[in-house]
């Protein structure tokens, strides 16, 4: 199994998981021609994409992404408050299982609710994250746009193979940011409000059980408050594991096992 990065950060969002039979979208940031091209334009090994939640860079402009997915036969599973909120509705759009996995192609995803608001401080409609699973990969934890990571996965005895979490800000750094005027105070608010910051992205990571996994994906910096170096630093010492800064246009092999 490989992670393909195709974006990450505010100027849009879009990762794949992927073998030689079978892909996983996870968010339609990006034009769908980019998405397309990243698949070598072979969208019949795609099973399905999910989608956290309805803002532009998780969507694409204008739900472009979005959009172009479903016009092309991919069913995009999300909660039915963010296709509501975008006012989508087309026989592609599918909603989650309630109180189990959900089966997508050889995948199983399990949803749960994020913490995640618009930029005038209101709750995004239905914004989650997701636990994804495949023989290959393991158990997967991806975690983004989100104050904090509710639940505790160990109380679930849930032991994960591989993680991708946002780390999007670091608290030292947003701080000088707003002292020296670079970072409107609105703005501010809203990222310590909407974002997961370096020190809680290492304590959600030391209160799950890491035994078993293999790689620590780290995605959705912040282009100014944050730094790539120290993050993947503050990380690997925090877990001991291999720790990768997610970049655009990125592949990452992402298998249960190292071998």
């Amino acid at each position: 199994m490989q992670l393909k990065i195709l974006g990450t950060g505010s100027a849009g969002n879009c990762y794949i998981l992927e073998n030689n039979k079978e892909a996983l979208i996870i968010e339609l940031g990006l034009s769908f021609s980019k998405i397309k091209q990243a698949l070598n334009f072979d969208l019949s090994k795609v099973v399905g994409a999910l989608v956290t939640h309805e803002h532009g860079d998780h969507v694409g402009k204008n739900k472009e992404g979005l959009l172009g997915a479903l016009n092309n036969g991919i069913e995009v599973y999300s909660g039915q408050g963010t296709f509501d909120v975008l006012n989508i509705k087309n026989h592609n759009c599918r909603n989650f299982k309630k109180g189990g996995y959900t089966e997508i192609g050889s995948f199983k995803v399990l949803p749960f609710k994020a913490i995640h608001c618009n930029n005038d401080g209101s709750e995004c409609a239905e914004p989650i994250n997701f636990i994804i699973e495949h023989d290959e990969c393991g158990c997967v934890l991806f975690v983004t746009d989100s104050l904090y990571c509710g639940p505790r996965f160990t109380d679930y005895s849930i032991k994960f193979n591989n993680i991708i979490i946002e780390a999007n800000y670091c608290e030292e750094i947003i701080k000088k940011n707003l002292e020296k005027g670079k970072l409107p105070v609105y703005l501010y608010n809203r990222i310590l409000k909407s974002h997961m910051s370096l020190n809680t992205c290492k304590e959600t990571l030391l209160a799950n059980d890491l035994s078993q996994v293999q790689k620590i994906v780290l995605i959705h910096l912040s282009d100014s408050n944050s730094d790539e170096k120290k993050f993947k630093e503050v990380i690997t010492n925090a877990t001991g594991k291999i720790v990768h800064v997610a970049n655009n246009n990125q592949t990452i092999e992402f298998n249960k096992n190292p071998f």
